[in-house]
């Protein structure tokens, strides 16, 4: 990794004005020296966020009675001060490297404790993913002088920390991590959203009672079984709205609605607009398609 070690310190002046993220501190660390040790509780430079992500060997972070061994590719989160305590082992054989983030909790604190509350404290994360790349970045401007004022420095603080509670929820969205039940209730939804489907129809096709399909299914995806239907037909709604000249009733029936008036009413509901404004673009922007988490 191509970036030099040491850290660096932002102290910009308060805008008045502007509500800003506060950078305090970035930084890419090697330590082999058993003196290195951070005590949350006896640090006067809070209130902080810390996030301290390996790159390689190995560091202890201890938490409410929990030590955790840091290793590659794992991150720690620590809100300072706090009950925890972070070090180099003494009978480690290599150094701990590492990159970090020091900000204030100003503005960030609820995206912070929501990835926290998800992910846990000690995460493991990809070298690629976003959140880690945005963290080389953001330690590679700082060595390069290219964070020099409070507006740059917010805006990698929120960035980062919009990437990471990204992160936690295009996990939990991707189908590889859904369970075989999960999926196959999804593709049978993507299949045959044109019928009329039951959640006992569901249930009875992957073989799971109806408490446990919508939990599962709502786990997974975010969304129940019959959100995740409506939200399947208004995509199809769009395509044919905008792609063919075929009335209102005449769609509401292809997708699998019983009337028209009622395909207006969930249409609207997931897309803030009627069948008919989407199609005019009349009085709104004219979308061709609207996307959805």
């Amino acid at each position: 990794m191509n970036i030099p070690k040491g850290t660096y310190g932002f102290r910009f002046a308060e805008d008045k004005e502007l509500q800003l993220c506060v950078l305090f501190a970035a930084g890419y660390d090697s330590i082999n020296d058993p003196s290195y040790h951070w005590d949350g509780l006896k640090r006067t430079d809070g209130p902080l966020l810390l996030f301290q992500y390996t790159i390689s060997g190995e560091g202890v972070y201890e938490s409410e009675n929990q030590t955790h061994h840091i290793t590659a590719g794992q991150a720690f989160l620590a809100e300072i001060p706090g009950p925890h305590r972070y070090y180099y082992h003494p009978k480690s054989k290599e150094p701990w490297d590492f990159l970090f983030l020091l900000f204030r909790p100003t503005l960030i604190l609820p995206h912070w404790r929501k990835f926290l509350g998800e992910a846990g404290e000690t995460p493991y994360l990809p070298m690629d993913c976003a959140p880690v790349r945005i963290l080389q970045m953001i330690v590679a401007d700082a060595a390069a002088g290219r964070i020099t004022d409070p507006l740059i420095a917010s805006s990698c603080v929120y960035q980062f920390m919009t990437e990471l509670a990204r992160l936690q929820v295009t996990t939990l969205r991707n189908r590889d991590n859904w369970t075989e039940n999960v999926r196959h209730a999804a593709a049978f939804i993507e299949a045959n959203y044109s019928q009329m489907i039951s959640i006992d129809q569901l249930s009875e096709y992957v073989s799971l009672s109806k408490y446990h399909l919508i939990r599962r299914f709502s786990a997974s995806t975010g969304l129940t079984p019959g959100a995740y239907l409506t939200r399947v037909r208004t995509e199809k709604a769009m395509e044919l709205l905008r792609g063919t000249d075929l009335s209102i009733e005449a769609i509401a029936e292809r997708i699998g609605y019983s009337s028209g008036s009622y395909f207006i009413k969930a249409f609207r509901s997931m897309a803030g607009l009627t069948p008919g404004e989407f199609r005019s673009g009349a009085d709104c922007l004219a979308y061709r398609k609207l996307f959805f988490d």
